[in-house]
């Protein structure tokens, strides 16, 4: 893997590492460019999350009793570092794997397979079984049947002799819209009560977060996000193509999978934890890939998370303090992210 091609930061070129060539490697001014953007976002993220923490609280700075209502909305910071950290790696991967910035891993169908879940278990066992699906074993297992139910469904329709993402992607398409038709149809028969219950899940909330899963979506975040680092070189090859990627003796087949899988673990523990947030990931990849200016998945990453981490402590703080309708973020998020995504569209062919 030393004399791989990667892309080149904006001529969109390749050029070979073992060559030094100038075309992808970052000039002096894109990297102090570079340096300038991180410097910023990491000035904003910084800001943001102290006035979450400082704003309105009562006691002086410093005091014992500030750190203690402190230590209290901390659990927010983490929460929305968590979802920014899983978003930004997850939708960055999988838009690589794909070739396609349109493209977002909810698409593969967790927010579906979320949503189903939670509706068929208040169906079923009314509110009594939403607060029994609560706890580290329950969120455990719900990440497991997430993350195994795609592994053997896309990997199945991978691995076949005529299998392709494209057509992978269609099914994926097809089973989330199923499985919306069939949640709406239970929704439908719920009563007001137990159907005000289930829409206060089903919207990506950081409230919905629950601290004593930390312990296992911090880890499984952190692994699969080292995984997806340790294979920033692979995913520059994986950039260019399938037929690329294998003319440079990298199998593509089995990268799309172990990258699928990563961005598996990442969704699911992201779903599991908040909600569904469909146009997050979109937001972030997109602005990080506009304020990076290069395709070196090892400077998008770090943009894309803070840029994620931003994007969320902004808008919590904005709406929280300012509009007093914290409840409101995911839906601004969405919104914003949505006319993105028809920004995005509507301008394809010149991005």
């Amino acid at each position: 893997m030393a004399d791989i091609l990667i892309p080149a930061a904006t001529t969109g070129r390749t050029a070979s590492t073992g060559e030094r060539s100038s075309a992808a490697l970052p000039t002096s001014r894109a990297r102090l460019r570079y340096t300038i953007v991180v410097s910023i976002l990491s000035v904003l993220a910084v800001g943001f999350a102290f006035g979450l923490l400082a704003w309105d609280n009562p006691m002086p700075v410093g005091s014992d009793g500030f750190w203690l209502i402190a230590k209290m909305r901390a659990t927010n910071l983490v929460v929305m570092l968590i979802v920014a950290f899983c978003q930004a790696m997850a939708t960055v991967a999988f838009q690589t794997v794909t070739n396609n910035r349109i493209l977002t891993p909810s698409i593969m169908g967790f927010e579906s397979l979320y949503i189903s879940v939670q509706t068929t278990t208040m169906y079923l066992f009314g509110i009594a079984g939403i607060i029994a699906i609560q706890g580290i074993f329950q969120f455990s297992v719900q990440i497991v049947i997430m993350v195994g139910l795609a592994m053997a469904l896309y990997g199945w329709l991978l691995s076949g002799r005529f299998g392709n993402l494209q057509i992978t992607l269609l099914v994926g398409i097809v089973i989330g819209g199923g499985l919306g038709a069939v949640s709406t149809f239970m929704q439908r028969l719920l009563t007001p009560s137990e159907f005000d219950v289930l829409t206060a899940k089903l919207f990506g909330n950081v409230s919905n977060a629950n601290p004593d899963y930390f312990p296992v979506a911090i880890p499984l975040c952190l692994l699969a996000g080292a995984a997806l680092w340790m294979r920033s070189r692979r995913l520059n090859v994986m950039a260019l193509g399938p037929d690329a990627a294998r003319s440079l003796g990298v199998d593509h087949r089995r990268e799309l999978l172990i990258t699928l899988f990563f961005v598996a673990v990442l969704m699911a523990t992201s779903t599991s934890l908040v909600g569904p947030m469909t146009f997050l990931g979109f937001l972030v990849a997109t602005l990080a890939y506009q304020f990076a200016d290069t395709h070196d998945h090892r400077r998008v990453f770090p943009v894309a998370i803070l840029t994620g981490f931003v994007v969320l402590a902004g808008a919590y703080f904005v709406m929280k303090n300012i509009f007093y309708a914290q409840g409101a973020v995911s839906i601004i998020i969405e919104l914003v992210g949505g006319l993105v995504f028809l920004i995005v569209i509507l301008r394809k062919g010149r991005l």
